[in-house]
């Protein structure tokens, strides 16, 4: 079940590793989707507007998981391109011990001060209640989330993909079926969603965990593997923290935009809650891109494969440009259809706006598209701090735009995302040639291939 990135044809191995990563974030977004589409069917616009008004903190919150997950992975992947079987392990166990604390910290900290958040991102007092409950609900379930990312990063490290979509397929129809009980059934309004979700993302990480324990030799730890190693740890950290930090830098910046739209009111937040719902589903692709090269450049890095860094991002960038082309064409006809699978009868009229919204974003997909591959490139590369200043540039991008909303009402929101993600490629695209350039010096491209990485601070 493992993958070696580190020899063969460079495109066919990113479309064998990507196509399985690719299930899983449709899978992952298939969570979001049906949430959304019940919560908005069933229970109204209000509803759908409650559980919309917390994505962004919903975001900023869980993405710091997923980071801080997909950071600590990145050791374990260049140990395995390196050989390195025995210090793979203790940085498995090193992940286990930070993801413990980072979660129960994590966890106790966003329920204690829940209400807080809420009110300061201005929202609405008609949704608050039912907004209130759900974020609550994700919060309380956050050690669910660390279980599932930090299991599947350490599985797609190894080069195995399949693995987390396979739980993931299972979690998606549990998911599903919970959200039809809990909401139809046992009217738990959006709690009942939330809980479904939460729910669903402890049985795809006990999936992930029960296999990595009962698949992986070279993952049974000894004793001394379980010991706290602070260099090690120092190493994690500096991987997994910039990581988080970055998703987290993007989301405040999002967090910025959401309260500028609650303060156009309860039609502006629920027409941006469907589009960008359809919008994250359909950047699923442009995610897994970015997760395939992470692990691609974490490999390669280990094994000293240089060339092989700019051969996965030519054809990683190809990908990204066909498929952005081909997104365009499919929503400019399909936008309308698709934001109704949000919306309900008496929300019709936010159509336009909703539209606008999406079909804004998706003229630039291709910007999007650079800065998955590229950045997480970069992290795989063992540069995770340098890559997180593209997160400062996302964030300064929207803050900027969210200041204009109150002046330019909808149009300027709209534009938020495109001109963070134009922003963020301004300084990528460079900083690859430099992180290539820091590897390679000195080298004459030739290094042993058992060599253990040491990890850069991109200092």
């Amino acid at each position: 079940m493992t993958k070696d990135l580190t020899k063969g044809n460079p495109m066919r191995l990113l479309l064998a590793f990507g196509i399985p990563v690719l299930l899983g974030n449709l899978f992952q977004q298939l969570y979001n989707v049906v949430d959304t589409a019940i919560v908005g069917k069933t229970l109204g616009g209000s509803a759908l507007a409650a559980v919309g008004a917390t994505g962004s903190i919903n975001f900023l919150v869980v993405g710091f998981c997923m980071g801080v997950c997909s950071g600590f992975a990145i050791p374990v992947a260049q140990q395995f391109g390196a050989g390195n079987f025995r210090e793979l392990r203790r940085f498995v166990t090193g992940g286990v011990w930070l993801c413990t604390i980072l979660g129960l910290a994590l966890t106790a900290c966003t329920v204690l001060f829940c209400s807080q958040i809420l009110t300061g991102m201005d929202t609405p007092a008609d949704i608050y209640q039912r907004s209130y409950y759900y974020i609550l609900t994700i919060f309380a379930g956050l050690p669910a989330y660390f279980l599932y990312n930090f299991t599947a990063g350490v599985l797609r490290a190894l080069g195995d993909s399949r693995t987390p979509v396979l739980w993931l397929s299972v979690a998606a129809v549990v998911n599903m079926v919970l959200d039809v009980v809990f909401i139809l059934v046992f009217h738990l309004d959006v709690f009942g969603a939330a809980l479904a979700t939460v729910l669903a993302q402890l049985l795809a990480g006990t999936g992930c965990l029960v296999r990595m324990l009962r698949g992986y030799p070279i993952l049974r730890t000894e004793r001394t593997d379980w010991r706290w190693n602070t260099r090690r740890i120092g190493e994690l950290c500096l991987m997994g923290l910039p990581m988080g930090l970055q998703y987290s830098i993007t989301a405040i910046g999002s967090v910025m935009i959401q309260t500028a739209v609650n303060g156009l009111g309860t039609a502006s937040v629920t027409a941006v809650t469907a589009a960008s719902k359809v919008s994250m589903f359909v950047c699923c692709p442009f995610d897994a891109m970015g997760c395939t090269m992470a692990t691609y450049g974490g490999q390669n890095v280990g094994s000293a494969q240089w060339e092989r860094l700019h051969q996965g991002l030519r054809a990683c960038v190809l990908l990204g440009a066909g498929y952005s082309v081909i997104s365009l064409g499919l929503l400019y006809f399909l936008a309308d259809p698709l934001n109704m699978l949000f919306l309900d009868a008496a929300s019709v009229s936010l159509l336009p706006l909703a539209r606008q919204y999406l079909m804004t974003n998706v003229l630039f997909y291709f910007p999007l598209a650079l800065v998955n591959i590229v950045r997480f490139l970069i992290q795989g590369m063992g540069f995770s701090p340098l890559a997180t200043f593209a997160g400062v540039l996302e964030m300064a991008a929207r803050a900027g735009l969210s200041l204009l909303v109150p002046v330019y009402g909808f149009t300027a929101a709209c534009f938020a995302s495109p001109a963070a993600w134009v922003m963020a490629d301004l300084f990528l695209l460079p900083a690859y040639l430099y992180c290539y350039h820091r590897l390679t010096r000195g080298s004459g491209q030739k290094r042993p291939k058992k060599f253990r990485p040491r990890l850069s601070t991109g200092a």
